[in-house]
């Protein structure tokens, strides 16, 4: 299922930095995490605007829940080779649920999603030291689905997935729609943003969990 799901969300674009979002509800940064990996470069990937507007859902299913996703995710590498990284960019969920009757989850993205930029990244102080540079969307939106199966549980699921190279760059997602069905109970989203070296270094950072009452 995993491979399914990253190759039905995986884009064939390499490109040294992406995309900015267009505004979300929450301006700022969320969360981040460091890892120096094995050739003594610090990667450090972060969480940027995230944003989960619950909505009513539309098929008005008590066991549907519904919502949109804003948000965007950031990643710097630091020392020796930096600008010769290459790796994937995730952004992605947990979904928690006591019970299920059934359960798909469905993510469907809509254009604008893609567009190449010099996006910048913030240090922890805060200097913008990569000011952006934006283009018109290049790619069409992405959808797919996947069955959870039978709850209670958590799945990891990775919605969006791109490939990038250098030394800086981003991925970004504005008013992407998701929605779980057959869900028995609430439904909590705990938003991910990792970043994965072409030689399998891996730094993962999560937000807070977001309730789909």
């Amino acid at each position: 299922m995993k491979t399914l799901i990253r190759v039905l969300a995986v884009f064939g674009v390499s490109v040294a930095a992406l995309f900015v979002s267009a505004g979300t509800s929450h301006a700022g940064l969320d969360n981040q995490l460091s890892l120096v990996d094995g050739q003594g470069r610090t990667l450090t990937i972060q969480q940027w605007d995230t944003f989960l507007n619950g909505v009513y859902p539309l098929d008005r299913n008590r066991l549907t829940r519904e919502w949109f996703h804003s948000g965007k995710a950031v990643y710097s590498v630091v020392g020796d080779g930096a600008k010769d990284f290459a790796g994937t960019l995730e952004l992605g969920y947990q979904i928690g649920f006591p019970w299920s009757l059934g359960v798909g989850i469905n993510f469907s993205y809509t254009t604008p999603n893609i567009a190449l930029d010099q996006q910048d990244f913030i240090s922890p102080g805060r200097v913008d030291l990569f000011p952006a540079i934006s283009t018109p969307p290049l790619l069409p939106g992405v959808s797919f689905s996947a069955d959870l199966g039978n709850g209670p549980g958590i799945q990891e699921v990775a919605t969006f997935s791109v490939d990038v190279k250098g030394d800086h760059g981003a991925v970004a997602v504005s008013n992407a729609h998701g929605t779980v069905t057959g869900a028995a109970g609430g439904v909590l989203l705990r938003p991910y943003a990792r970043l994965i070296s072409s030689a399998g270094d891996s730094v993962t950072t999560y937000g807070d969990p977001w309730n789909m009452n």
